[in-house]
C-alpha cells in the first residue's frame, strides 16, 4: 500500500498569528459587549484541515509522546507534525473531537484568542476570530460582565495569550542557541510500503525538514553539554530527538484512516 505524496514535502513555515484565524479582530466592549463563547464538548473542527501546528519548546516533552517534533523554514519554527499530507490532520476526528490520550497544543488551545501587533501603537493588543463558530450572541460564556468589564473567562484567555507570548520568546532564544551551535541538518522522513508478496517496496519520500544532529551534539565536548544540561536546552533537544520516532505511529494513523475509508463508504 502506498502513501501519499510520492514526492518529499516540505513543511510549511508559519509567519504571524495567522493559522486558523479567518476574521481576527480586537476584542473591544463596544464591538462585543453583547457576545460570548458557547460551550462546544468537541470544538477542534477548525484545526481539522492543519497537518502542522506550531510549537514552542517547553512544550517539546509534553508534545513529543504524541507528535514528530521538526523545524521548518528560514526561522527554523519548530512545529507538530499532525498529518501525512496536506490538508490532513490525524489527531483531530470528524466530529471535531481530539484523539484521547494526545497533547493538545498550546497554539489550537488559545483559539479563538490571539494577541496581534498593533503597529500604529507598538503594542500587542487582544483579539478574537469573529469568524468562530463556537462565537456568538447566544452564548454560554460571556466575554464582559453587565459593568463592561473582562469576565474571569477573558482575564484567563488574555493571561494564557500572554503566557504563549513569553514562551514564543523563550523559544527564539532556543533557535538562536542551536544555530549559534550550528546543530540543524536538514533530515527527510521515508516510508517503506510492503508488497503483496511480504518483500519489502520502494522507499517513498514523505517529508523534508530540519532536524537538531544528534552527531553534531554529543560532539560538542562534556563543558558544553554540561551547560546545556544545566540551562534546560539538552532535556529539550533530546525530547526532539525522540520525537522522530512518531513518524512510524503517523504513518500507521494514515494507513488506518486510508483502509477505514472504503469501509466507511460501503456501509449501508
Amino acid at each position: 500500500m502506498a502513501l501519499p505524496p510520492t514526492q518529499p514535502q516540505p513543511i510549511p513555515e508559519f509567519t504571524g498569528n495567522v493559522l486558523f484565524y479567518k476574521q481576527p479582530e480586537p476584542l473591544s466592549r463596544e464591538q462585543h459587549a453583547k457576545m460570548g463563547l458557547r460551550r462546544v464538548e468537541k470544538p477542534f473542527g477548525f484545526a481539522a484541515n492543519t497537518n502542522a501546528v506550531p510549537l514552542t519548546v517547553s512544550e517539546f516533552p509534553m508534545a513529543a509522546m504524541s507528535y514528530p517534533i521538526i523545524f521548518a523554514g528560514e526561522r527554523r519554527q519548530p512545529l507538530a507534525v499532525m498529518g501525512i499530507g496536506a490538508g490532513q490532520n490525524l489527531f483531530i476526528e470528524a466530529d471535531g473531537g481530539f484523539q484521547l490520550g494526545a497533547y493538545i497544543p498550546a497554539y489550537i488551545r488559545r483559539y479563538p484568542f490571539v494577541l496581534a501587533n498593533d503597529q500604529a501603537r507598538g503594542q500587542l493588543v487582544v483579539c478574537i476570530d469573529r469568524g468562530a463558530s463556537i462565537l456568538g450572541e447566544d452564548y454560554d460564556v460571556a466575554f464582559f460582565d453587565e459593568k463592561g468589564e473582562a469576565s474571569e473567562y477573558t482575564n484567563n484567555c488574555i493571561k494564557f495569550c500572554n503566557d504563549f507570548e513569553a514562551e514564543g520568546r523563550r523559544t527564539e532564544a532556543f533557535i538562536a542557541l542551536v544555530k549559534e551551535l550550528d546543530l540543524f541538518e536538514i533530515k527527510q522522513a521515508n516510508f517503506t510500503p510492503s508488497n503483496a508478496d511480504g518483500t519489502r517496496g520502494q522507499v517513498q519520500p514523505i517529508a523534508e525538514y530540519f532536524a537538531i544532529s544528534e552527531p553534531k551534539l554529543q560532539a560538542l565536548g562534556a563543558e558544553k553539554l554540561k551547560e546545556l544540561t544545566v540551562n534546560g536546552a539538552l532535556g529539550q533537544m533530546y525530547a526532539h530527538l525522540i520525537s522522530l520516532t512518531g513518524w512510524d505511529r503517523l504513518i500507521a494513523l494514515a494507513m488506518g484512516r486510508q483502509n477505514a475509508a472504503p469501509a466507511a463508504a460501503n456501509i449501508n
